[in-house]
């Protein structure tokens, strides 16, 4: 999945995680890329181009190590992506969503079989 985010563009470990098919699967996206760390293996996966999630539509470096963190801006700027005063990335003008639309997840429904049965029969007591 890696593999076809484009040159110039950035997608955030969560994007790849959702395109993949697994939305809530972020973290394991990140710890998948972070063995590539110095194997020599699998040089030619663009790991740079993932980055964490910021607010406001916005991607960072989230790799703590420093040698580490600058290669990565500085593989991304030879692409031609520009950081803000705060290291940031807009993904407004830089973000790769995938060949499909970003599907957002669903949030969760609340209040399950039981729970409603509960409350339906509370709600039958008091008339």
């Amino acid at each position: 999945m890696v593999r076809r985010i484009p040159a110039g563009r950035v997608a955030t470990y969560g994007i790849v995680a959702q395109v993949a098919g697994h939305p809530r699967s972020a973290r394991h996206v990140g710890f998948a890329l972070a063995t590539l760390k110095g194997t020599g293996a699998h040089h030619d996966i663009p790991w740079h181009r993932v980055l964490g999630s910021r607010s406001r539509r916005r991607a960072g470096i989230s790799i703590r190590d420093p040698i580490g963190g600058a290669l990565q801006r500085t593989l991304l700027e030879r692409e031609g992506v520009e950081f803000d005063r705060g290291g940031n990335v807009a993904l407004d003008q830089y973000g790769w969503f995938g060949e499909e639309p970003a599907q957002t997840p669903r949030p969760k429904k609340r209040g399950g079989p039981k729970r409603r049965a509960r409350r339906d029969a509370a709600a039958t007591k008091s008339k």
